[in-house]
Protein backbone atom coordinates (compact mmCIF):
# COMPACT_ATOMS: atom_id res chain seq x y z
CA UNK A 1 0.00 0.00 0.00
CA UNK A 2 2.92 2.15 0.83
CA UNK A 3 4.75 2.02 -2.25
CA UNK A 4 1.93 2.52 -4.34
CA UNK A 5 -0.14 5.53 -2.64
CA UNK A 6 2.98 6.65 -0.51
CA UNK A 7 0.77 6.64 2.79
CA UNK A 8 0.48 4.03 5.14
CA UNK A 9 -2.92 2.00 5.79
CA UNK A 10 -3.54 3.80 9.03
CA UNK A 11 -2.99 7.40 7.28
CA UNK A 12 -5.50 6.33 4.23
CA UNK A 13 -8.05 5.44 7.17
CA UNK A 14 -7.29 8.58 8.69
CA UNK A 15 -7.83 10.77 5.50
CA UNK A 16 -11.50 9.23 4.94
CA UNK A 17 -12.14 10.51 8.50
CA UNK A 18 -11.40 13.69 7.85
CA UNK A 19 -13.29 13.50 4.02
CA UNK A 20 -16.01 12.07 6.85
CA UNK A 21 -16.05 14.72 9.25
CA UNK A 22 -15.61 17.76 6.71
CA UNK A 23 -18.52 19.56 5.56
CA UNK A 24 -19.75 18.08 2.31
CA UNK A 25 -22.28 19.61 -0.83
CA UNK A 26 -25.72 17.70 0.42
CA UNK A 27 -27.33 15.24 -2.32
CA UNK A 28 -23.70 14.74 -4.14
CA UNK A 29 -21.99 11.97 -4.70
CA UNK A 30 -18.47 12.57 -4.15
CA UNK A 31 -17.38 9.75 -5.04
CA UNK A 32 -18.66 6.51 -6.86
CA UNK A 33 -20.43 4.53 -4.90
CA UNK A 34 -19.32 1.12 -6.46
CA UNK A 35 -15.68 2.09 -4.83
CA UNK A 36 -16.85 3.58 -1.64
CA UNK A 37 -14.94 5.92 -0.26
CA UNK A 38 -12.10 3.84 1.26
CA UNK A 39 -10.88 2.71 -2.86
CA UNK A 40 -11.61 5.98 -4.20
CA UNK A 41 -9.33 7.00 -1.96
CA UNK A 42 -6.37 4.84 -2.48
CA UNK A 43 -7.40 5.06 -6.42
CA UNK A 44 -6.88 9.24 -5.74
CA UNK A 45 -3.61 8.50 -3.76
CA UNK A 46 -2.20 5.90 -6.39
CA UNK A 47 -2.67 8.38 -9.51
CA UNK A 48 -0.68 11.23 -7.79
CA UNK A 49 1.85 9.00 -6.49
CA UNK A 50 2.31 7.06 -9.81
CA UNK A 51 0.23 9.41 -12.41
CA UNK A 52 -1.05 6.04 -13.86
CA UNK A 53 -3.43 5.51 -16.79
CA UNK A 54 -6.71 6.04 -15.76
CA UNK A 55 -7.31 2.95 -18.40
CA UNK A 56 -4.80 0.82 -16.49
CA UNK A 57 -6.32 1.66 -12.95
CA UNK A 58 -9.41 0.93 -14.17
CA UNK A 59 -8.05 -2.61 -15.15
CA UNK A 60 -7.30 -3.25 -11.67
CA UNK A 61 -10.08 -2.09 -9.59
CA UNK A 62 -12.30 -4.01 -12.07
CA UNK A 63 -14.16 -0.98 -12.84
CA UNK A 64 -14.68 1.46 -16.05
CA UNK A 65 -12.22 4.18 -16.83
CA UNK A 66 -14.98 6.78 -16.31
CA UNK A 67 -15.54 5.86 -12.85
CA UNK A 68 -11.27 6.02 -12.22
CA UNK A 69 -11.75 9.59 -13.58
CA UNK A 70 -15.17 10.59 -11.33
CA UNK A 71 -12.93 9.13 -8.13
CA UNK A 72 -10.18 11.23 -9.15
CA UNK A 73 -12.00 14.21 -10.13
CA UNK A 74 -13.71 13.84 -6.65
CA UNK A 75 -11.84 13.36 -4.17
CA UNK A 76 -8.86 15.44 -4.92
CA UNK A 77 -10.37 18.38 -4.23
CA UNK A 78 -12.12 16.94 -0.85
CA UNK A 79 -7.99 16.55 0.05
CA UNK A 80 -7.21 19.59 -1.25
CA UNK A 81 -9.53 21.22 1.57
CA UNK A 82 -8.96 18.90 4.17
CA UNK A 83 -5.43 19.56 4.11
CA UNK A 84 -4.94 23.28 4.17
CA UNK A 85 -4.20 23.21 7.97
CA UNK A 86 -0.73 21.14 7.11
CA UNK A 87 0.88 23.38 5.00
CA UNK A 88 2.92 26.14 5.61
CA UNK A 89 2.34 29.88 4.83
CA UNK A 90 4.74 32.58 3.71
CA UNK A 91 3.72 33.84 7.02
CA UNK A 92 4.80 31.12 9.30
CA UNK A 93 8.48 31.12 7.98
CA UNK A 94 11.03 31.45 11.01
CA UNK A 95 13.12 34.81 10.60
CA UNK A 96 16.04 33.47 12.57
CA UNK A 97 16.52 30.48 10.23
CA UNK A 98 18.59 30.48 6.56
CA UNK A 99 16.42 30.02 3.49
CA UNK A 100 17.47 28.33 0.20
CA UNK A 101 15.04 28.57 -2.61
CA UNK A 102 14.59 27.79 -6.23
CA UNK A 103 11.92 27.32 -9.10
CA UNK A 104 10.74 23.96 -10.40
CA UNK A 105 8.68 23.61 -13.34
CA UNK A 106 5.89 20.91 -12.93
CA UNK A 107 5.00 20.01 -16.51
CA UNK A 108 1.91 19.25 -18.38
CA UNK A 109 0.69 18.46 -21.98
CA UNK A 110 0.98 21.17 -24.10
CA UNK A 111 -2.40 22.91 -25.16
CA UNK A 112 -2.10 25.11 -27.99
CA UNK A 113 -4.28 27.86 -26.62
CA UNK A 114 -2.23 28.05 -23.88
CA UNK A 115 1.48 29.13 -24.82
CA UNK A 116 2.24 31.09 -21.26
CA UNK A 117 3.07 27.25 -20.14
CA UNK A 118 5.52 26.88 -21.99
CA UNK A 119 9.15 27.46 -20.54
CA UNK A 120 11.95 28.70 -22.96
CA UNK A 121 14.53 27.36 -20.00
CA UNK A 122 13.20 24.20 -19.61
CA UNK A 123 12.08 23.48 -23.36
CA UNK A 124 8.60 22.28 -22.16
CA UNK A 125 4.95 23.57 -20.85
CA UNK A 126 3.90 23.24 -17.41
CA UNK A 127 3.57 25.71 -14.39
CA UNK A 128 6.48 27.17 -11.83
CA UNK A 129 6.70 26.54 -8.02
CA UNK A 130 9.15 28.50 -5.38
CA UNK A 131 10.25 26.04 -3.26
CA UNK A 132 11.84 26.79 0.20
CA UNK A 133 13.95 24.91 2.60
CA UNK A 134 16.63 24.88 5.20
CA UNK A 135 19.64 24.53 5.35
CA UNK A 136 19.47 21.00 6.71
CA UNK A 137 17.05 20.38 3.61
CA UNK A 138 13.80 20.66 5.64
CA UNK A 139 11.16 21.18 3.24
CA UNK A 140 8.95 24.76 4.92
CA UNK A 141 6.87 26.49 2.39
CA UNK A 142 5.92 26.08 -1.64
CA UNK A 143 4.55 28.85 -3.58
CA UNK A 144 1.02 29.13 -5.47
CA UNK A 145 1.68 28.00 -9.38
CA UNK A 146 2.69 30.58 -11.89
CA UNK A 147 2.74 30.38 -15.65
CA UNK A 148 5.31 28.67 -17.06
CA UNK A 149 7.04 31.16 -19.49
CA UNK A 150 7.78 33.34 -16.21
CA UNK A 151 11.12 33.92 -14.44
CA UNK A 152 11.91 32.39 -11.26
CA UNK A 153 12.51 35.78 -10.25
CA UNK A 154 9.47 36.67 -11.02
CA UNK A 155 7.67 34.22 -9.58
CA UNK A 156 9.34 34.54 -6.13
CA UNK A 157 8.37 38.64 -6.14
CA UNK A 158 4.36 37.20 -7.34
CA UNK A 159 4.65 35.05 -4.21
CA UNK A 160 5.14 37.64 -1.72
CA UNK A 161 7.41 35.70 0.62
CA UNK A 162 10.23 38.44 0.66
CA UNK A 163 7.76 41.22 1.71
CA UNK A 164 8.15 41.40 5.16
CA UNK A 165 11.50 39.38 5.51
CA UNK A 166 15.17 40.23 5.12
CA UNK A 167 16.04 38.69 1.87
CA UNK A 168 19.89 38.36 3.10
CA UNK A 169 18.95 35.49 4.64
CA UNK A 170 17.69 33.62 1.74
CA UNK A 171 19.97 31.91 -0.59
CA UNK A 172 18.76 31.23 -4.62
CA UNK A 173 21.05 30.83 -7.72
CA UNK A 174 21.72 33.31 -10.35
CA UNK A 175 18.51 33.75 -11.31
CA UNK A 176 17.56 35.72 -7.89
CA UNK A 177 20.36 38.28 -8.93
CA UNK A 178 18.79 41.72 -7.85
CA UNK A 179 16.88 40.47 -4.97
CA UNK A 180 19.35 41.35 -2.29
CA UNK A 181 19.74 37.37 -1.99
CA UNK A 182 22.87 35.41 -1.28
CA UNK A 183 23.57 34.12 -4.97
CA UNK A 184 26.20 33.02 -7.09
CA UNK A 185 28.60 35.77 -8.42
CA UNK A 186 27.58 35.99 -12.40
CA UNK A 187 30.55 36.50 -14.55
CA UNK A 188 31.29 40.17 -15.42
CA UNK A 189 31.12 41.07 -19.19
CA UNK A 190 34.75 42.23 -19.13
CA UNK A 191 36.85 39.90 -17.52
CA UNK A 192 36.70 36.14 -15.84
CA UNK A 193 36.05 35.73 -12.23
CA UNK A 194 38.71 35.79 -9.73
CA UNK A 195 39.76 32.81 -7.68
CA UNK A 196 37.85 33.65 -4.68
CA UNK A 197 34.72 34.82 -6.74
CA UNK A 198 35.11 30.93 -8.08
CA UNK A 199 35.63 29.33 -4.45
CA UNK A 200 33.10 31.88 -3.47
CA UNK A 201 30.48 30.25 -6.11
CA UNK A 202 31.58 26.57 -5.25
CA UNK A 203 30.54 27.06 -1.70
CA UNK A 204 26.87 28.59 -2.92
CA UNK A 205 26.69 25.75 -4.89
CA UNK A 206 27.68 23.19 -2.35
CA UNK A 207 25.07 24.46 0.17
CA UNK A 208 22.31 24.79 -2.88
CA UNK A 209 22.33 21.23 -3.22
CA UNK A 210 19.88 20.37 -0.78
CA UNK A 211 17.72 21.96 -2.28
CA UNK A 212 17.55 20.23 -5.07
CA UNK A 213 17.48 17.11 -2.94
CA UNK A 214 14.30 18.79 -1.92
CA UNK A 215 12.40 18.83 -5.08
CA UNK A 216 13.47 15.96 -5.94
CA UNK A 217 11.78 14.58 -2.81
CA UNK A 218 9.04 16.21 -3.43
CA UNK A 219 8.64 15.12 -6.75
CA UNK A 220 8.65 11.21 -6.20
CA UNK A 221 5.07 12.42 -6.16
CA UNK A 222 4.57 11.65 -10.15
CA UNK A 223 1.91 13.61 -11.07
CA UNK A 224 4.58 16.64 -10.26
CA UNK A 225 7.24 15.03 -12.38
CA UNK A 226 5.51 13.36 -15.47
CA UNK A 227 3.02 15.52 -17.77
CA UNK A 228 -0.20 16.67 -16.03
CA UNK A 229 -2.86 15.14 -18.60
CA UNK A 230 -6.18 16.10 -16.90
CA UNK A 231 -8.20 19.79 -18.04
CA UNK A 232 -5.73 22.37 -17.16
CA UNK A 233 -8.32 23.77 -14.42
CA UNK A 234 -8.02 20.89 -12.78
CA UNK A 235 -4.19 21.09 -12.31
CA UNK A 236 -3.91 24.21 -9.51
CA UNK A 237 -5.66 22.04 -7.07
CA UNK A 238 -4.25 18.89 -8.16
CA UNK A 239 -0.61 20.70 -7.32
CA UNK A 240 -2.30 22.12 -4.13
CA UNK A 241 -3.24 18.44 -2.85
CA UNK A 242 0.15 17.10 -3.35
CA UNK A 243 1.70 19.94 -1.26
CA UNK A 244 -0.76 19.75 1.44
CA UNK A 245 -0.23 15.97 1.04
CA UNK A 246 3.50 16.02 1.07
CA UNK A 247 3.22 17.52 4.54
CA UNK A 248 0.78 16.10 5.97
CA UNK A 249 2.77 12.94 5.41
CA UNK A 250 5.82 14.47 6.83
CA UNK A 251 3.99 16.05 9.88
Amino acid sequence: MYHTTGLTKDEIIDLCAMVRSAELEPGVNHWPPILGLYRSMVIALTYLRRNRVQAELAETYGVSQPTISRAVAGIIPLLEKILRKYVPTADELNDKLQYIVDGTLLPCWSWASHPELYSGKHKTTGMNVQVACTSSGNLAWISDPVNGNRHDSYCLSESGVLLTRDPGNWMGDKGYIGKDMITSIKKPTHRELLDWEKEFNTQINKIRYVIEQTIANFKTWRIMHTDYRRPLATFATTISTVIGLHFYTAS
